[in-house]
C-alpha cells in the first residue's frame, strides 16, 4: 500500500466507525424505547382492566363520570399497542406514521387533566361504593402500592420520555435513510404537543397563583383575576417615604401588567390577621426604573421605579421636575415562585 492512498484508507474507517457507533446507540435507544412502551402499557392496563371495564359492567359510575375520569385512556392504549407492535418488527418508520396521527390525544387529556382530578376527588368524597371499589383495587398486589391518581398522571409523564427517546434516535440516524425525515416529522410533533401541554400547566399554574394572591388581600376591591394577567414574582420590600420616616416594609405583587403594594392587616383583626390590605396599584404600562446606586442583582442596591399618578415619595427639586417616585431595596425576595 502506497503512502499516498493511507490518508483515505484512514477516512473511510474513520466514516465507517461513526455510523457503526450511530447504528449501535440507535439499537439501543430502540431497545429501550420498546421496553418502556411494554412497561407503560402493562401500566395503562391496570387502569383498564381493574378500573374501566369493571366500573362500566357493574354501573358504579355514571357513563359521564367514568368518561370525564378516564377519558381517552383507552385510545392512548391502543395507539401504543400499535407502535410497539411496530417497534418489534423493526418497522419504525411505519409505527411513528400511525402514532403521529394520536398525539393530539395527549394533549386532549393534559386539557382535561384538572376537571379529571376534580371529578374523582368528588366521586371518593360522595360515592361510598366507588370509594370502596377503589380502594379495593388499589390493594391488590399488581398495584405494588400505587394509587389511580398516580396511575392517570402516566399519559403524560410518558409524552416527555418519547421527546428525548426520538431525539436520540433521530440523532443516531443517517439523513439519507428512509426513517430520517419521518423521524424528524414525529420529534416536530410531540415538542408541538409538548409545548401544547406545558401551555395547558403554565396557564393553570398562573391561575392558582392569581387566585391565591387574590385570597391573600383583604376585601374584592382590588381586582387580582383578570383575564391576559400572569402572575410573576413576589416579595418582602422596604420602602423610602418621601418625608425622612422610617423605611416602611411592604409586600409586593409583581404581575405582567401591574404591581401592587400591600402591608399585613393588624395581627389581633378578628376576621383578616393573616391578609394583606392592598395600598396602591401602579400600572407597569406607565412605569420606569432608574438604578440609584449598587448593582440590581446583589443585596443592597436600590431602585428607583416611577409613576405618573402615584405617589410615595418625591425628588427634590422645581415642580416641573418633580414627579412619584418608589424607592425599594432590590432584588425582589420571590416566595412564590
Amino acid at each position: 500500500m502506497s503512502a499516498s492512498s493511507l490518508p483515505f484508507v484512514v477516512g473511510a474507517n474513520t466514516v465507517e466507525d461513526q455510523r457503526a457507533r450511530w447504528e449501535r446507540k440507535r439499537s439501543r435507544t430502540a431497545k429501550e424505547l420498546l421496553e418502556t412502551e411494554y412497561k407503560y402499557l402493562e401500566q395503562l392496563d391496570l387502569v383498564l382492566t381493574y378500573f374501566v371495564t369493571i366500573l362500566k359492567a357493574k354501573g358504579t359510575l355514571k357513563p359521564a363520570v367514568l368518561e370525564t375520569i378516564f377519558g381517552p385512556l383507552e385510545s392512548l392504549y391502543s395507539a401504543s399497542h400499535v407502535l410497539s407492535l411496530h417497534l418489534e418488527k423493526g418497522n419504525l418508520g411505519a409505527g411513528l406514521e400511525n402514532f403521529c396521527q394520536s398525539l393530539d390525544l395527549y394533549g386532549h387529556y393534559a386539557e382535561n387533566l384538572e376537571q379529571t382530578n376534580k371529578t374523582l376527588k368528588e366521586q371518593v368524597r360522595k360515592n361510598k361504593s366507588f370509594r370502596r371499589f377503589k380502594k379495593l383495587q388499589e390493594t391488590r398486589p399488581q398495584f405494588q402500592g400505587r394509587v389511580l391518581e398516580d396511575l392517570l398522571c402516566l399519559p403524560l409523564q410518558r409524552l416527555h420520555q418519547y421527546k428525548h427517546f426520538f431525539r436520540d434516535l433521530l440523532e443516531n440516524t443517517s439523513p439519507d435513510t428512509a426513517d430520517y425525515q419521518k423521524l424528524a416529522k414525529t420529534v416536530k410533533s410531540v415538542c408541538e404537543v409538548s409545548h401544547w401541554v406545558q401551555d395547558v400547566f403554565d396557564k393553570r399554574e398562573n391561575s392558582l397563583q392569581l387566585l391565591r394572591v387574590q385570597k391573600l388581600l383583604k376585601g374584592q376591591k382590588t381586582q387580582v383575576l383578570t383575564p391576559g394577567r400572569w402572575y410573576i414574582r413576589e416579595g418582602w420590600l422596604l420602602v423610602v417615604p418621601s418625608k425622612g420616616e422610617e423605611l416602611k416594609r411592604r409586600m409586593f405583587f409583581l404581575f405582567s401588567d401591574i404591581l401592587i403594594a400591600a402591608k399585613p392587616c393588624h395581627p389581633l383583626h378578628p376576621l383578616n390577621s393573616n391578609k394583606l390590605s392592598c395600598q396602591a396599584v401602579y400600572p407597569l404600562q406607565q412605569c420606569s426604573v432608574d438604578k440609584v446606586f449598587g448593582h440590581t442583582w446583589s443585596q443592597g442596591g436600590l431602585l428607583s421605579l416611577s409613576f405618573p399618578h402615584k405617589t410615595l415619595a418625591r425628588t427634590q427639586g422645581n415642580n416641573k421636575d418633580r414627579f412619584p417616585i418608589l424607592t425599594v431595596n432590590f432584588p425582589f425576595s420571590s416566595t412564590g415562585s
